[in-house]
């Protein structure tokens, strides 16, 4: 299947140079409009192709119908999904993708950023050796999360298209805005949608088929303090400030992200803001295990309300919103999609893992709206900053088990 090598490279290269950066705490959706620039490219790209249905939504979701081939009709409808913004941890404006020719699996310096991608914090960096690696320059991130899942899904209906005797079932493909910031499936239109399953591409290795994920939460702690002049503080100031700091001290150190891995869940302090009259603290709540979720969610209220009870002329406020769930409860009633997916990764000829994955995807929340949705991988490592990187052959790879799933729909 060595005919879209290059037509995948130059795909990805293109896409990541597109800004599409989105953005926390903004109730729009897309919450910004540059993610409409690649949304309407892809948009001419479908047409192109010739799919069917092709449309971009006022909320800036891309979908779009490959037909099934003749004798193909009555399998159940695939989803293929992947995300155009990146993350706004790190900037994604003016990237400037460099190729790494038969990579010699030692240290990648980052052009003259004067950062190094290093086998010893990326130890998969070794069984990479003798790829194509494409990495940033170290000034931005690369965007492959999920660009490459994007250029994948875009290489896979443009091979279907250019290979009518190959005999696939009826596919919709749907490219979503803003899932770096957790609303990606906010407006996503399931019903329209149309299809009985679906995967997300956005994972990393290309042997990964991902299916249980962390429950997740947001905790926004805001405290008005006293503010009186420091000369005539006694017993009356309240720095808002030090609540604060003595809050994040209130949580225990060895569980953050820094501290722990696999399914150990964590408190992650994200923002930490404030003076003398007011303070914020936002943390991001994780954990696999649906009890111990719901307990981290206990802790921090009890903190906060003891914390009021030690400052009673303070105003101290929590509030915790749920984000989304661990998927592994619907995705067990539907043991074929998995087996489907391992199967495509063994038909490339790797043996399938599954892990845990420390985050979420589109497709957790999608699976609790009726479309059960496992995560695939891309072939991308070391998201959300200047030292992601992703090798071609694995982004190949990724397109050979799309295929294989078009080529064996689900009865």
């Amino acid at each position: 299947m060595a005919d879209f090598r290059e037509e995948l490279l130059e795909r990805f290269l293109r896409y990541v140079k597109i800004y599409t950066t989105s953005e926390d705490d903004v109730e729009n959706i897309p919450s910004t409009a540059r993610q409409f620039d690649l949304a309407h490219i892809l948009e001419n790209e479908l047409q192109s192709l010739g799919l069917q249905q092709v449309n971009v939504s006022e909320n800036c979701y891309v979908t779009a119908v490959l037909p099934a081939s003749e004798g193909m009709e009555n399998h159940k409808v695939l989803g293929l999904i992947a995300h155009m913004d990146t993350a706004p941890d790190y900037s994604g404006e003016n990237v400037n993708p460099i190729i790494h020719e038969n990579y010699d699996g030692k240290d990648i310096t980052l052009g003259d950023s004067g950062k190094v991608i290093s086998v010893k914090d990326f130890p998969e960096l070794e069984k990479l050796a003798g790829r194509t690696l494409i990495t940033a320059d170290g000034t931005t991130l690369l965007g492959a999360d999920d660009k490459a899942g994007v250029a994948e899904i875009m290489t896979t209906a443009s091979y279907f298209m250019k290979h009518p005797e190959i005999k696939h079932g009826e596919i919709h493909i749907c490219f979503t805005p803003d899932e770096e910031v957790g609303r990606g499936p906010d407006k996503f239109d399931v019903e329209g949608f149309a299809a009985d399953y679906a995967y997300t591409v956005d994972g990393d290795s290309e042997d990964e088929v991902a299916y249980e994920n962390f429950n997740a939460a947001s905790a926004t702690i805001e405290i008005d303090g006293v503010n009186v002049h420091p000369g005539e503080a006694k017993d009356i100031m309240v720095n808002a400030a030090l609540i604060a700091t003595e809050i994040a001290q209130s949580l225990p150190a060895s569980e953050t992200p820094a501290n722990t891995e696999d399914r150990e869940g964590f408190y992650h302090l994200i923002e930490m803001s404030g003076d003398v009259a007011h303070a914020k603290l936002a943390y991001i709540l994780r954990d696999h295990d649906k009890d111990s979720f719901a307990n981290r969610k206990v802790v921090v209220e009890n903190i906060c309300k003891k914390m009021a009870a030690s400052y009673p002329t303070a105003n101290i406020t929590c509030n915790i919103r749920d984000s989304y769930e661990n998927m592994l409860v619907i995705m067990e009633k539907h043991p074929e999609i998995i087996k489907l997916a391992k199967d495509a990764i063994q038909s490339v000829g790797l043996a399938p893992i599954s892990r845990p994955i420390r985050g979420g995807t589109d497709g957790a929340q999608l699976s609790f709206k009726g479309l059960p949705c496992p995560n695939l991988g891309t072939g991308g490592y070391g998201f959300h900053g200047p030292y992601e990187h992703v090798s071609l052959e694995g982004m190949e790879t990724v397109v050979e088990e799309l295929i294989y799933i078009g080529t064996h729909p689900i009865q």
